[in-house]
Formats: structure tokens, C-alpha cells, sequence
């Protein structure tokens, strides 16, 4: 008996160093993809964060146009109640922010249809790592993302008094007239003419998200 288990414990041993081999090889190759899906969040999270930035950029750039034509009633219609957008590139704080999230550009261009907005491709810095997997140290994630520039706002005409007031004294300058107010979540702000410091900041104004599609 001795020599039978013997025998069969023999017979036995290379399967079980094939069943360990095999599940040492599964265990490999489900960590190489948990490395590889690693890697490409890290992309996509360095996409998204790059392309937030370049829709920011623009935004903040926009100010200065934005507060130049603050008092026209038309412009304002255009900016709040149409599709107007903005031209300034975001792009290269795009760059910076891909980098801070070890990626590295490999496009960026204005939304499509017509949209306010950028989206940027980005290329892991990093490989997907040395695994069981052949090829994956030469492996790079790539992914994009889009971000809009959209308004928070809506603008509402003043329709009492288009004409400047002349403060009543014929010599004096006439007074500008505000053009009208602007309703943001549920507040309103009016636009006063003499107080253009008192609008909320071009943040409050214009809001900057993903595109889910």
C-alpha cells in the first residue's frame, strides 16, 4: 500500500505544479489588467482635467470682451439667450494640466456642433507596465474628453427706457441707461451702468462642465 500511494502521490505532483502554474498565470493576468484599467483612468482623469482647463481658459478670456460690451442690450441677448462663443484657445493650459497628471497632449480643437467648448486627446506618459501579457511595456493609454463653457444666466431686455437720462440739466452728460438685468439660478442681478463692479465674476456667470456625450 505504501508503495501504491507512493506511486500515485508521484502521478500526482506534476498536475498539481501545472494547477499552480495556471493559477499563478491567471492571477498575473488579471493584475496586468488591473494595472492596464489603472492607467487608463490616470488617462482619462489627466483628459478630463485637461480639457476643463482649456474651456476655463477661454472662458476667463472672454471677460474682457464680455465687460466692453456689458451695456449692450443686443450683445447681451447674443451671450445669454443665443449661441454665442467665445474665441479665445484654451489650449495650452490644456498642455499644463495633462502634464500635472503624467499625460501628454496629442490633440486639442474646438467642440463640435457649434459648441463653446475643446476636446483633448491625451497619451499616458506611463506604459501599461512589464506583465504576462506580451507588448504591454510598449502600451500607452489614450483617451479624450470635452469640456463646454455654457451660461449660467439669462438676460432680460429693460424695455421702460432705451433713451440715455440727461439728469434733467441740459448742459450735463447724459447718464447711461442700463441695458437690462440678468437672472442667474433664481437671482437677479441688475445692471447698473455706474456700479459694473457690482456684476458677479465671469465664474458665476458661465458655468464649465464635461460633455457627457
Amino acid at each position: 500500500m505504501t508503495m501504491v500511494s507512493r506511486h500515485e502521490a508521484g502521478q500526482a505532483a506534476p498536475l498539481y505544479i501545472t494547477a499552480v502554474a495556471g493559477l499563478l498565470f491567471l492571477a498575473l493576468a488579471f493584475f496586468a489588467f488591473g494595472q492596464a484599467d489603472v492607467t487608463r483612468n490616470g488617462a482619462q482623469s489627466a483628459a478630463d482635467a485637461a480639457a476643463l482647463a482649456a474651456a476655463r481658459e477661454s472662458r476667463d478670456q472672454f471677460e474682457v470682451g464680455f465687460l466692453a460690451n456689458v451695456l449692450d442690450p443686443g450683445y447681451l441677448e447674443d451671450v445669454f439667450n443665443g449661441d454665442v462663443i467665445g474665441t479665445a484657445n484654451g489650449c495650452t493650459a490644456a498642455a499644463y494640466y495633462a502634464g500635472q497628471n503624467k499625460a501628454d497632449v496629442q490633440g486639442c480643437h474646438w467642440a463640435t456642433s457649434g459648441r463653446w467648448g475643446f476636446t483633448v486627446e491625451v497619451k499616458s506618459q506611463e506604459s501599461m507596465g512589464t506583465s504576462v501579457i506580451e507588448g504591454t511595456d510598449k502600451e500607452h493609454a489614450t483617451t479624450k474628453a470635452t469640456a463646454l463653457v455654457e451660461p449660467r444666466c439669462s438676460f432680460e431686455r429693460n424695455t421702460q427706457d432705451d433713451k440715455p437720462d440727461d439728469g434733467g440739466d441740459g448742459g450735463a452728460p447724459p447718464k447711461p441707461v442700463s441695458p437690462g438685468e440678468l437672472v442667474c439660478d433664481g437671482v437677479t442681478w441688475d445692471i447698473d451702468p455706474e456700479n459694473l463692479k457690482l456684476l458677479p465674476d465671469i465664474a458665476d456667470l458661465f458655468t464649465v462642465r464635461l460633455a457627457e456625450d
